[in-house]
Parts: C-alpha cells; sequence; structure tokens
C-alpha cells in the first residue's frame, strides 16, 4: 500500500451543532487550526457559534433546513477558505453522499471513505460483511412490502422479535414485537419513523435477546494498514433504546473475551478498508456469547470516557489520520488507567415516559473537581426547543476505581445547578447510586426493573420540597422587604396583634402547596400543607439565600428568581416553584374529557373524526417531539366530540389535541 502524502489541515468547518461543534473547537485550538461554524436560525445566538472563529449561517430552523443540508454547508466551507469538514456525530456524519460530495469539492472530510460509510449505512450490508469477516451474528429477515414475507420471518426467526431500521440508529425505527398479531403495526410504525428521522424505511428483524448487554469496541485506522481497538465501552442503561450512561472498562468483560471482542471488531474494520473513528457494537448475551449489531462510522457521542482511560485525543487523531498521517505510537499500543463513566444530560421528565422539556436555560452551573470533565451544548440564556435532541450536556468522572468515579459524578450532578427546564438529573444520581448498578449487574432492561420515577426520588431527601418551599417563601418575604418604600424592617403581613399565620401558595410540578408562617422576635411558625413543622429554626433570610437550622443542622437553600418563578437548590436537591398569585382572574376551565398535549411538538397524524367511538387505548394523535414519536390514547371508552388539531400542526405544552366524551361517566380526564 502507498502511503498518502500529508495534507496539512489549517481551517476546519464543523458540519454539527452545540456540545459537538465546541468539543472539535477545543481540539482545533489545541492543534493551532482555525475553526469556522454552521448555524441555523434558533443556534444564531448558541455558544457554540460564539466559539468558533468564523461563522456562516445555513438559515432555516429544523435540521432538514439547515444541518442536513450538504450543499450548503460545503458552500460555507468554501466561502470562508475551510480546506476541511468534520462533521461531528450525528447529521451527515454517516452520510456516504455527504463525504463525497467534500471530496469533488476538494475539502478534506475528517471520517471514514464514503465507500467504508456506505457499506456500514446499511445495518443489513453490514451483517454481510462481518458475516465474511467472521464475527458472531444474529441471524436477521428483510422484511418487504408483503403481508406474507411477514408471517414468512416470523415462522424463521420465532418470537419474540426486534424490528429495527436499517440506516440511522439512536432508537429510531425499532420496536419489540412479542405476539404474531403486533408484527403489521410495528413494521408500519418503525418505518414511518425511520422515513422521517434518515429519510430511509428499510426496516428488518432479528430475534430479540432478553436481558442483553450492549458493549462497543473503539477502532481506529489510518491509510498505513495500521487498525486498532482502543478497548470498550459499555452503554447497556438506556432509555427509549438511547444510552444515557456509558462507561469504560465494561464491569461484564475479562481479558480473554475483551481480546476476543476487539480482534473481532479489528477484522471487520480492516475488512471493510476503515479509516479514522469508528465504533463496532455488540450485543452481549447472559450464556457470555457476543453478536454483531452494527458499525458507527464517525465519532460517538460516549467517545470521552475512551479519551479519559486511555489519556488519547480522539479528535485529534481524527484530524491526523485525515491528513495522511499515521496514528501515532501511543495510539497503536494503548494503555488502560482507571475507570470513567459518563451521563447524558437530558432536558425531559422520566417520570412521565421520559417526555421531552422545553424553555430557556436561565442558569447552568457545574462544579469543578479533578476527575470531572463537562462538555455541554447550551448555556445561560439557551433556549431548548423542539427541533433537536433535548442532551443538554455530558458530565464524564474519571477515578481510580468505578466506585469511585460513580460517587464522583452522582456528587457532581447533586451539586450542578440547573434553572429553566425539567431535566433526568435526579434519574441519573439514582442510577449512579443503586446497588445492583454498584454491582456491575445493569443490562437493557435495568429501567424496566427499576421504575425511572423510584429512582429519581431516591436522590432526593424525603423533605427536600417541604423545605426549598419555606426557602421560597422566606426569600421571597425578604425580597419583598428589600424593595419596600417604607417600613421595610418589618416583615410582610406583620400585626400588633399575632393572628393568623401569614399564607402563600406554591406551584410545583403540577400540585399546589401552601406554606404558612409568622416571623416574629427572632421566632418562627412554620406550615406546610397544614402540617407544623418542629425543629426548624430561621437562623438568616435573604433575597438570594435562607439558613435554617434543621433538627440541629445548618442547611443553606439557594435562591434564583427569574421572573415568577423561584429556582431553589439545597444538599436536600432541587426545586422550582411559582408562587400563585392570591387573587387569581377567573380562566375558562377545560371541556370534560379533554386530552392535551403534555409537550411541544409537531401533529404526525390524527387518527380519529368527530363522532368517532373509541376504546380505551385506541391511538387518537401522534406527536414529533425531539425526532421522536408520542402516541396519544384515549383514557376510556366513549365518543370524540372535537378534533382541534390537524397533521403538521405546532403544538405546545397545553393545547388541547381531541376532547372525548366519557361512556356513562361524564367528567374531566386525565392529559395526554
Amino acid at each position: 500500500m502507498s502511503s498518502p502524502v500529508p495534507r496539512t489541515i489549517r481551517k476546519l468547518l464543523v458540519a454539527n451543532r452545540g456540545e459537538v461543534a465546541r468539543r472539535v473547537f477545543r481540539t482545533c485550538r489545541s492543534m493551532g487550526v482555525a475553526t469556522v461554524a454552521v448555524f441555523s436560525e434558533p443556534d444564531r445566538g448558541e455558544a457554540f457559534v460564539g466559539e468558533a472563529d468564523e461563522a456562516v449561517a445555513l438559515g432555516g430552523a429544523t435540521p432538514a433546513e439547515s444541518y442536513l443540508r450538504g450543499d450548503a454547508i460545503v458552500a460555507a466551507a468554501r466561502a470562508s477558505g475551510a480546506d476541511a469538514i468534520h462533521p461531528g456525530y450525528g447529521f451527515l456524519s454517516e452520510d456516504a453522499r455527504f463525504a463525497a460530495r467534500c471530496a469533488e469539492a476538494g475539502l478534506v472530510f475528517v471520517g471514514p471513505p464514503p465507500e467504508a460509510i456506505a457499506a456500514m449505512g446499511s445495518k443489513l450490508e453490514a451483517k454481510r460483511i462481518a458475516e465474511r469477516a467472521g464475527v458472531p451474528l444474529l441471524p436477521t429477515r428483510e422484511v418487504g412490502g408483503r403481508h406474507g414475507s411477514l408471517e414468512a420471518a416470523v415462522r424463521e426467526l420465532g418470537l419474540p422479535l426486534l424490528v429495527k431500521a436499517s440506516a440511522g440508529g439512536g432508537g429510531r425505527g425499532m420496536r419489540i414485537v412479542r405476539a404474531a398479531s403486533e408484527v403489521d403495526d410495528a413494521v408500519a410504525s418503525a418505518r414511518r419513523e425511520a422515513a422521517s428521522a434518515f429519510g430511509d424505511d428499510t426496516v428488518f428483524l432479528e430475534p430479540y435477546v432478553e436481558a442483553p448487554r450492549h458493549v462497543e469496541i473503539q477502532v481506529f485506522a489510518d491509510a498505513h494498514g495500521n487498525a486498532v481497538h482502543l478497548f470498550e465501552r459499555e452503554c447497556s442503561i438506556q432509555r427509549r433504546y438511547q444510552k444515557i450512561l456509558e462507561e469504560a472498562p465494561s464491569p461484564a468483560l475479562d481479558d480473554g473475551l475483551r481480546a476476543r471482542m476487539g480482534d473481532a471488531a479489528v477484522r471487520l474494520a480492516r475488512e471493510i478498508g476503515y479509516r479514522g473513528a469508528g465504533t463496532v457494537e455488540f450485543l452481549l448475551a447472559p450464556d457470555g456469547r457476543f453478536h454483531f449489531l452494527e458499525v458507527n462510522t464517525r465519532l460517538q457521542v460516549e467517545h470521552p470516557v475512551t479519551e479519559c482511560i486511555t489519556g488519547l485525543d480522539l479528535v485529534r487523531l481524527q484530524i491526523l489520520v485525515a491528513e495522511g498521517r499515521p496514528l501515532p505510537a501511543d495510539a497503536l499500543a494503548p494503555r488502560r488507567s482507571g475507570n470513567a463513566i459518563e451521563v447524558r444530560l437530558y432536558a425531559e421528565v422520566p417520570e412521565e415516559g421520559f417526555a421531552p422539556a422545553t424553555g430557556t436555560i436561565h442558569r447552568l452551573r457545574f462544579p469543578a473537581a479533578p476527575g470531572l470533565r463537562v462538555e455541554a451544548g447550551v448555556a445561560d440564556g439557551s433556549v431548548v426547543g423542539v427541533h433537536y435532541d433535548p442532551m443538554l450536556a455530558k458530565v464524564i468522572a474519571h477515578a481510580a476505581t468505578r466506585d469511585e468515579a460513580a460517587r464522583l459524578l452522582a456528587s457532581a450532578l447533586r451539586r450542578t445547578r440547573l434553572h429553566g427546564v425539567r431535566s433526568n438529573r435526579d434519574l441519573l444520581v439514582g442510577i449512579l447510586e443503586d446497588e445492583a448498578f454498584l454491582a456491575g449487574g445493569a443490562d437493557t432492561h435495568f429501567l424496566e426493573r427499576k421504575p425511572p420515577g423510584e429512582l429519581a426520588a431516591r436522590a432526593r431527601h424525603a423533605d427536600a420540597e417541604r423545605l426549598n418551599a419555606v426557602a421560597a417563601v422566606l426569600a421571597a418575604q425578604a425580597r419583598r422587604r428589600r424593595d419596600a418604600r417604607v417600613l421595610r424592617t418589618l416583615p410582610s403581613g406583620w400585626r400588633n396583634v399575632p393572628s393568623q399565620l401569614e399564607r402563600v401558595e406554591l406551584a410545583s410540578g403540577g400540585r399546589t402547596i401552601t406554606v404558612a408562617y409568622r416571623l416574629a422576635r427572632g421566632e418562627a411558625l412554620l406550615e406546610v400543607d397544614g402540617e407544623r413543622l418542629e425543629g426548624v429554626v430561621v437562623r438568616g433570610t435573604q433575597p438570594d439565600a435562607v439558613l435554617l437550622e434543621v433538627g440541629g443542622v445548618l442547611r443553606r437553600f439557594e435562591v434564583h428568581q427569574v421572573g415568577d418563578v423561584g429556582f431553589l437548590d439545597s444538599a436536600l436537591g432541587s426545586s422550582a416553584f411559582t408562587e400563585l398569585p392570591r387573587h387569581p382572574s377567573p380562566q375558562a376551565e377545560l371541556a370534560a374529557g379533554s386530552l392535551i398535549a403534555t409537550m411541544p411538538g409537531i401533529v404526525l397524524r390524527v387518527c380519529v373524526a368527530a363522532g368517532d367511538r373509541v376504546a380505551a387505548g385506541d391511538e387518537l394523535v401522534v406527536l414529533e417531539a425531539m425526532k421522536m414519536e408520542h402516541r396519544v390514547l384515549a383514557p376510556h371508552a366513549g365518543t370524540v366530540e372535537a378534533v382541534r388539531v390537524a397533521p403538521g400542526a405546532s403544538v405546545t405544552a397545553g393545547d388541547v389535541l381531541v376532547v372525548v366524551a366519557q361512556e356513562e361517566t361524564a367528567g374531566e380526564v386525565g392529559n395526554a
């Protein structure tokens, strides 16, 4: 093999957004490479745009109008004088046509050759190549358009089955089938989602392995004949088939199994003539056998854990290989050191089926500590909308042992200040402190056995909400006293002759909390929802901080007020409260039977019309939010009285979708 002539990259455009772009920029700065950002209209004011040396607007709001426009990105590279494009991870990173377009334009594509991307872009083709390379894999059947082919696949493969999209990943276009009667609907739904996410509705079936672990091997190859693996990552803890926690090394692998999986991954990389960074994903069955899943022909979201245990900068290696240089010696003979765990901090509500959350980030602060690494795509003022993945940041801990890494990461999350959107933070803390996880026994069904709501609740002190509510009210009282024009030394609600307590109602998470208090002569009388708080002494109140002595322990409560919302943080947990007006204006109530949107999104399908009779569980409306389908089901049998939305319509949380009159018994029903 003739060695390529090195081509030095001097200016690099990152065809991605958020934390992806910021991550690549960081390595570029360390290598002296100038950077160019591209951005959609909603991202115009985001942090990654300001961090680049130059930036080019793509226009549009949705990915299809911006980051998926290969022609516009190549034009931006030419206009800015960039000589290379890094696709990041996601969007066009695994698009062979885009890689070829870069080469045609004389631009270096920081990724594998178009041929390798094309070969691995189809999971079906990837499986055929893996079989040729002697890599273990599960049997598969491609699904045609005829009902008979589905029946044949079920007979051949048995149940349960997994429906998977041939293109793309991230859990989109994936469905579990446990009964033959479910196959048609599962295939149709997977095809719709795959077509929406990847522009390719090809799906296939394979046997569903119960209670497996998800283990992937990081591979690297150059144009000089070198191909190596940089050990494994375990990504078994997932929600909706998407990873939320990754670690290296895997607690499930011994040295022998690690070597066999690594060798299989390298064989496959050589078989397809790979170059650059790639990840070979495997399913590890309970019996110790492993099966090939797919190859991600790009850098993975979870690459920081590999960087932590090897000390290698994977983006730097990507750039060196793209320049035509050989992999350096430390990459050809990698060494492991310690344990690393990464969690993905999402704007979502685990207790509500991981529904995505939207809003404005008012404050985002991560603690600093040795061994702690944060890669955030948002900052103060960032708007979390419906067009992109709801990941806010990746938080990574590296320590000598797995237990230490988990403890450091849980502590960092507890001390993180995140104001403005709901998140999965408490769930992540609950996982990191769970005994089964710490024992190394997690598989892909972990969150089915451990309800997310229960795990999240464990991360919060039992009295966190009550004491945070008291602190919020006392801080608001101090704020009013500070802003008063006269008698500012007197507490609000003060009377010459003490009588009833001052009462304040707060809204939090869909419920109302009533705090009653009286402050006089250094003493405090406190009640929450009519229950007296014993053993709580007020030691200090300021608009932005309250000091309470609880059972002899001093506790500080930080208060961040934004408009009518107060964000509370303490060692007990975090809360957000809205103080309700004492004399609310009358509002029209929802019609009985109203089903409302619990998240902003786009209406994909409306499955009913006014006058239709429905049974409990019938599909009424399908929304798309953050690239995932969300089904709105009838909570009971009844008749559709009204349909308030149409396909293609944008909805926000609280919008009425459908009104269903309940059979026999009238009355309001729960939200969608």
